[in-house]
């Protein structure tokens, strides 16, 4: 009896197990392990990535580790980033020395980092500093513009002179019949 091959399965056969990239740029990547030097790439899909010297704009994968690149949008397991950069990553645990835009995550631990947004539900670290901190725990030397309270603070007060500013609005140009 012949073996028919599914669709399902020509694509498990296309995707190769390991892909070595140096000193090139690609569209998208889809592999089990990705390996980049001094390279980048648009879109990495993999299990494991590693990227040293290199970029990337959107990266899915269980694990991912950079030293010295810079990624876009990270989405994973585990992040661990060594003097780079990223601009949104989304993950369980995440371990950064240098800087990130959004930071999602259960677990953060940064050390001499610096962060426009940060939340989880516990973030560890030396030589902080973040512009917002959302965090059930914290641990370690942050320095924040605007905290949890300071924010809930600040959004009650916005809210309420919003709604000050629109009533006086209605009252001085309100509807005329």
């Amino acid at each position: 009896m012949a073996e028919r091959k599914t669709e399902a399965d020509e694509n498990v056969d296309e995707i190769p197990q390991v892909t070595n990239l140096d000193t090139t740029s690609v569209e998208v990547v889809e592999a089990e392990l990705v390996r980049m030097h001094q390279s980048a790439a648009q879109e990495i899909t993999a299990d494991e990535v590693a990227l040293h010297q290199s970029a990337a704009f959107d990266v899915t994968a269980a694990e991912i580790s950079a030293q010295e690149s810079a990624l876009g949008l990270v989405s994973a397991q585990d992040v661990e980033l060594t003097n780079s950069a990223a601009g949104a990553i989304r993950a369980e645990n995440v371990n950064v020395q240098g800087q990130a835009g959004f930071v999602m995550a259960e677990s953060v631990n940064l050390g001499n980092t610096y962060a426009g947004v940060i939340l989880g539900d516990q973030v560890r670290g030396e030589q902080i500093e973040t512009l917002f901190l959302f965090s059930n725990h914290v641990e370690g030397d942050v320095q924040t513009v605007v905290d949890t309270r300071g924010a809930l603070i600040a959004g009650i007060v916005g809210g309420l002179l919003t709604g000050i500013i629109l009533l006086i609005g209605r009252l001085v140009f309100g509807r005329r019949q």
